[in-house]
């Protein structure tokens, strides 16, 4: 009788959750995650990265981008002076000859010749007294080596042993500041320059004799010194 009253209970199992793959997935290490992780890893490759940084970098080109240069004209803060005319005494002088050769200066003192320059000899003619005179400027300074008139006492006589120098003696040579009495050679590159140079001295010669001797304020012209020359 027992059995009749006594209820019967039914077991119920629990409802299975359905298996889907990325559940199996899970079971390993797969599923979602794995899924994820090749996403990342797609969106992290070379060539996406590349593109990106070249979109990223044209768009800043486009937005950086200079404007066009314009013309644009600064005043000077310090404006220059005008340019200032260094003067020789040469300006109002006629130049007549001029040949390279080198100048030498008779010492006493020691017995010996001593080299005072190379570079251009030349023979200037005054445009108002007419009178000539030799003037010589080392080269590259330009600083005068011998400066004086000449004057009718001048003899010039040849270098023993050579055909391309020549020697006389200047009573007032003013290339140092002073007039002074110098003996002076010069030595030209050849004969034919040499000879060129005595034509050319004795006819300057030949026509200061005249003007010396017209000239009445003059109480000794072989001692009259020449123009000084200034250094350029």
């Amino acid at each position: 009788m027992s059995d009749a009253t006594e209820p019967k209970v039914e077991e119920t199992k629990p409802a299975e959750a359905p298996v889907t793959s990325s559940s199996v997935f899970s079971m390993f290490g797969g599923g979602e995650k794995k899924e994820k992780k090749e996403e990342e890893r797609g969106d992290n490759s070379g060539s996406a990265k590349a593109q990106r940084e070249a979109a990223e970098a044209a768009k800043g080109d486009d937005e950086e981008a200079p404007p066009e240069s314009e013309d644009v004209h600064f005043e000077p803060v310090v404006k220059l002076t005008e340019k200032v005319e260094i003067k020789t005494n040469e300006e109002s002088e006629e130049q007549l000859f001029k040949m390279r050769a080198k100048l030498f200066k008779f010492v006493k003192d020691s017995s010996e010749w001593k080299e005072r320059g190379t570079g251009d000899v030349r023979l200037l003619k005054h445009k108002e007294n007419g009178k000539t005179r030799l003037v010589m400027r080392r080269d590259k300074t330009l600083k005068v080596c011998a400066n004086h008139y000449i004057v009718p006492d001048m003899k010039l006589s040849p270098n023993v042993g050579s055909d391309r120098s020549w020697v006389w003696n200047a009573a007032a040579d003013v290339s140092e500041g002073e007039p002074e009495a110098v003996t002076l050679a010069i030595r030209f590159a050849n004969a034919e320059n040499a000879n060129a140079f005595k034509d050319e001295f004795l006819k300057a010669q030949k026509a200061n004799e005249v003007l010396f001797e017209k000239s009445d304020t003059e109480a000794a012209p072989a001692a009259e010194p020449a123009p000084a020359a200034e250094a350029e």
